[in-house]
């Protein structure tokens, strides 16, 4: 049975939807990404892919057609993850950011590639208040650019991932192919943090005195900030062993003003637990500093996340055009 499927990725970070998609069988022929450290990471778990290092914005629509040998029209999905910091609820939310227009860039190769189907994932942020403007304008886009779309708010902790991270998931197949879109339903109950248990081992603390007492004090799933004197640390939680870790964020800082912290030990997780709260197989490789390496876990979508969406599409859209999966 073959089930062999190709994928340009935008926005493509260190590769989790790359690996998700290669788990469900498909191959990513060409993925973009600008930051140093996640060009560096992508390259050295996904060696025979073909990446482009830079501003997407100078990035042309020929020059990938020439680099995966595609012709308009044969490129099986489009991925991508815009940088949704503007959107996120995590943030000051500001409409105006620079950075919620970078879905624009994703548009222009869109419309050049005309992929069968397209999938976009974003923050659940872009649904909330005056970001509904925003939202819409990308769904209304993306229709515009020849696609029937549908988009739904997802919970990857309901597909094998010990962690609740919700995301907007937009999907959408090609007019001319006329199949409706749609989006895996749950698949799992949800995985408890406890499966990081015994990874790192160590009674180590890497918070101050303070950060210690408070942890001490904090039961299993609460905030620090409601024990700090100032009600400070409110981006910092410690992790309750029976329920999937709460969303990682990009940004830790080990003092505890921002981190999730260890159920048994008064510390920050290590990135080898990370790595297990957001479905990465123990053989993927992060390099960098240690801020660095969470910062890609904490931007990245969870590979067995789209693993399931990978295979829904599989299944469900393309096998229904070219024989893909059947």
């Amino acid at each position: 049975m073959s089930s062999q499927f190709n994928v340009v990725s935008l926005f493509s970070g260190c590769g989790g939807s790359s690996l998700g998609y290669q788990m469900a069988g498909g191959k990513v022929l060409f993925a973009v990404e600008w930051d140093n450290n996640a060009v560096e990471t992508y390259k050295l778990n996904f060696p025979d892919t073909d990446i482009y290092h830079g501003d997407i914005a100078k990035l042309s629509v020929n020059e990938i057609l020439e680099r995966t040998g595609l012709k308009p029209g044969e490129l099986d999905i489009l991925d991508g993850s815009p940088p949704c910091q503007g959107f996120s609820t995590a943030g000051k939310r500001i409409v105006e950011d620079p950075r919620n227009s970078l879905f624009k860039e994703y548009i222009r190769i869109l419309r050049g590639l005309k992929p069968k189907v397209l999938v976009m994932e974003n923050v659940s942020g872009m649904v909330k208040g005056k970001m509904k403007l925003v939202f819409a304008e990308i769904l209304r886009e993306l229709k515009l650019s020849g696609y029937v779309v549908k988009a739904r708010l997802m919970n990857t902790m309901y597909y094998g991932v010990p962690q609740s991270r919700q995301r907007m998931i937009f999907i959408g197949v090609r007019n001319d192919l006329s199949i409706n879109p749609s989006h895996p339903k749950p698949q799992s109950r949800p995985v408890p943090s406890l499966i990081i248990e015994g990874i790192d081992p160590s009674k180590k603390p890497t918070l101050n005195e303070l950060g210690v007492s408070i942890w001490i004090k904090a039961k299993p799933g609460e905030i620090f900030s409601k024990y700090h004197p100032k009600g400070h640390w409110f981006n910092s939680v410690k992790l309750n062993p029976n329920k999937p870790s709460p969303t990682i964020s990009k940004t830790v800082m080990e003092c505890g003003a921002s981190g999730i912290y260890h159920f048994d030990y008064p510390r920050v997780l290590t990135i080898n637990e990370l790595k297990k709260l957001a479905s990465y197989p123990d053989d993927f490789q992060f390099i960098g500093k240690f801020k660095e390496q969470w910062a890609r876990i904490g931007n990245s979508v969870p590979p067995l996340f789209m693993k399931a969406i990978a295979e829904h599409i599989r299944d469900n859209i393309l096998s229904k055009i070219d024989g893909v999966g059947t």
